[in-house]
């Protein structure tokens, strides 16, 4: 009887330090996603890439193509880069969906709309099939959260996502 009660309390410890070694993960990887998301860096490069414009994959490439425009290269990719990983954490299970706010959530999707057409021109062109793919992972994840929360949500937010970054 003192032995099972030994395993008894062994196993109630062990499930309780796993729920408090959860619950911190969970707190550092959001402490570390407000880091760099809400730095002002991070956040002019966001404003800078989302205030692009183009017409096509062509009119893209002429303008911003890392060959004729290296900072805006620079500068989409420390966002897209920063997603993918996200994303890829997200995939591997080392973060849940309910990590990330709706702010984020709102950010990473409209950002993925935005550039979707021209990541998979990349990818036609002469990037892998799979590029990015943890990116668009998580942008999908994260709109079908939303979605699921605020089922109106890309209609409430039709004045910030223009038709031409709406997913169809």
């Amino acid at each position: 009887m003192v032995a099972a009660t030994g395993v008894l309390v062994a196993a109630v410890f062990y499930i309780a330090n796993l729920r408090e070694t959860t619950r911190n993960r969970k707190a550092t990887f959001e402490n570390n996603v407000m880091q760099n998301m809400f730095t002002p860096l991070f956040n002019q490069l966001y404003m800078e890439i989302m205030s692009m414009q183009w017409t096509d994959f062509e009119d893209f490439k002429r303008k911003y193509d890392s060959s004729v425009n290296p900072q805006n290269f620079v500068n989409r990719n420390i966002i897209w880069g920063y997603y993918d990983s996200l994303g890829k954490q997200l995939r591997q299970g080392v973060i849940d969906i309910d990590s990330f706010s709706d702010h984020w959530c709102v950010a990473v999707v409209r950002v993925w709309h935005k550039f979707k057409p021209i990541i998979e021109g990349y990818r036609g062109w002469q990037w892998p099939s799979g590029y990015y793919r943890d990116f668009e992972y998580l942008a999908v994840a994260l709109e079908k959260k939303l979605m699921d929360e605020d089922p109106d949500f890309m209609k409430k937010f039709s004045n910030i996502i223009s038709p031409r970054e709406v997913h169809q």
